[in-house]
């Protein structure tokens, strides 16, 4: 009864409310004024709505784009993605994921406090149902409940830190001070993007430097991030509609689709203000405080994906990524699933190697294309188990013989979940001994490795 009333208050509630109320909570415990605490709570408040309002008028101009796109490609693979909201659904109601819900918290906060990372991550709990999908399809093949809980807790140590490397990227990028982006299905591909980028700098891809800011010098009026997004919308209205072109009602869409993408290009930014401003003063209002009384650790605030969305580099390469992953999902081969509801989803995805890349669209493109491809094979591999997960808590299938997985299944998170499949104290013996290795390291060298994230694309330090 618990279980199912938290649930219940987070699905009510949701981030926009959440969120403004866990800042206040901590400015009032950094001693901020009670004034300047509930000014920032406000803000985050409203940019989070925000961003919701942005994001859920535009996605339905995209969709039904991208629903002719893959009925044009005429793409029939046997695994189909439902969209992260139906995965969401499905992790909150599953027993195991609640119970796990409950430990989240009370394990994300000892570790916070007792300065084994240095990420406040309750403040994003929606995306805890990530962890929880892992932990109820192992349940499921396993029934196994310990082995399934300790699945989820290794996941959310290896998020964590992952999330913590990538912290000061993402805070300076996106201009959002003091926070950082642990959602587990990005956060988790971390260490690949710092391989790829590391790999693509070694062969100059760092001083092709394809950001918003040469494309706007060299391209001038179509350089500029709204007319980017006009463009970016109307070829990917044509490609939607490429087979009824000599329609009216085609072309309203592909003008529709333009329109709406360069609107999110030009409003985002100015939500996206809001919600810096927000953390902005609260790091002024608790700063000197924290210094009189000796507290000068660096800590983060956990936010949701949400806040990159619109990013113009970010929807730019995201938005690219849509046709791109139906070429892969056709030319892959042994290849089965078909990546559908979620291709509007692609923007969240390309946060990570955005931050690391500095804004490099060719890097992140390259970074994204690489990753996803290893993703669709992950995707596939897990239709038959979460499909059995799904079926459990009542989702409806279309036919006895449907298939269906989630894109919040990545690589990363894969390999600890095969180890914990396979049931053997050995490999799962292994995942828990390179975490310790990794995080100890980690620590041991924070400052270099820290230094390396926010200068590994520098031309002048390669030089």
């Amino acid at each position: 009864m618990f279980l199912e009333t938290l649930s219940k208050v987070f699905d009510t509630f949701g981030a926009s409310v959440s969120v403004p109320l866990i800042i206040f909570v901590i400015a009032l415990i950094m001693k901020a004024k009670p004034a300047k605490a509930f000014r920032s709570a406000l803000l985050a408040g409203v940019a989070l709505t925000g961003f919701s309002l942005l994001i859920n008028a535009y996605m339905p101009t995209i969709s039904g784009i991208v629903d002719k796109m893959v009925n044009n490609t005429g793409v029939n693979l046997p695994v189909l993605d439902v969209g992260w909201q139906a995965c969401a659904l499905v992790a909150y109601s599953t027993k195991i994921g609640m119970a796990f819900l409950i430990i989240a918290i009370v394990l994300q906060v000892v570790l916070f406090i007792t300065k084994w990372t240095d990420i406040f991550m309750p403040s994003d709990l929606w995306n805890t149902y990530s962890f929880m999908l892992w932990g109820s399809t192992l349940y499921i093949a396993t029934k196994n409940v310990w082995l399934s809980l300790g699945l989820m807790v290794l996941m959310n140590l290896y998020v964590l830190l992952f999330a913590e490397m990538l912290a000061p990227c993402f805070s300076s990028y996106y201009n959002y001070p003091g926070c950082a982006l642990t959602a587990p299905h990005h956060a988790e591909g971390v260490p690949f993007y710092v391989l790829v980028n590391f790999l693509m700098n070694k062969i100059g891809l760092n001083k092709v430097d394809i950001n918003l800011k040469t494309v706007q010098k060299k391209l001038g009026l179509f350089g500029e991030p709204m007319v980017l997004g006009l463009v970016v919308g109307l070829v990917l209205g044509f490609i939607g509609n490429i087979k009824e072109l000599d329609t009216l009602a085609a072309w309203g869409e592909i003008a529709s689709a333009g329109i709406a993408t360069a609107a999110v290009m030009a409003i985002f930014p100015k939500i996206a203000s809001l919600f810096a401003a927000a953390f902005t003063l609260l790091t002024e209002s608790t700063k000197g405080v924290a210094k009189k009384h000796g507290k000068d650790r660096k800590w983060y605030l956990s936010v949701n994906d949400a806040t990159g969305y619109g990013e113009p580099a970010t929807i730019m390469v995201g938005t690219l990524m849509i046709p791109i992953m139906l070429v892969l999902a056709f030319f892959l081969p042994g290849n089965r699933a078909l990546i559908m509801v979620d291709l509007i989803a692609m923007p969240y995805c390309m946060i990570p190697m955005i931050s690391i890349s500095k804004g490099n669209m060719l890097k992140t493109l390259i970074g994204a294309i690489l990753y996803f491809s290893l993703a669709l094979y992950v995707w596939g591999w897990m239709a038959e188990l979460y499909t059995a997960v799904a079926v459990s808590v009542g989702f409806e299938l279309a036919s006895s013989t449907m298939l269906i997985t989630c894109t919040c299944f990545m690589p990363f998170l894969a390999l600890l979940f095969a180890a914990f499949l396979s049931q053997s104290p050995i490999w799962i013996g292994l995942t828990v001994v390179v975490y310790f290795v990794a995080y100890f390291l980690y620590r041991k060298n924070k400052e270099a490795v820290l230094n390396y994230m926010l200068t590994c694309n520098d031309v002048k330090a390669k030089a």
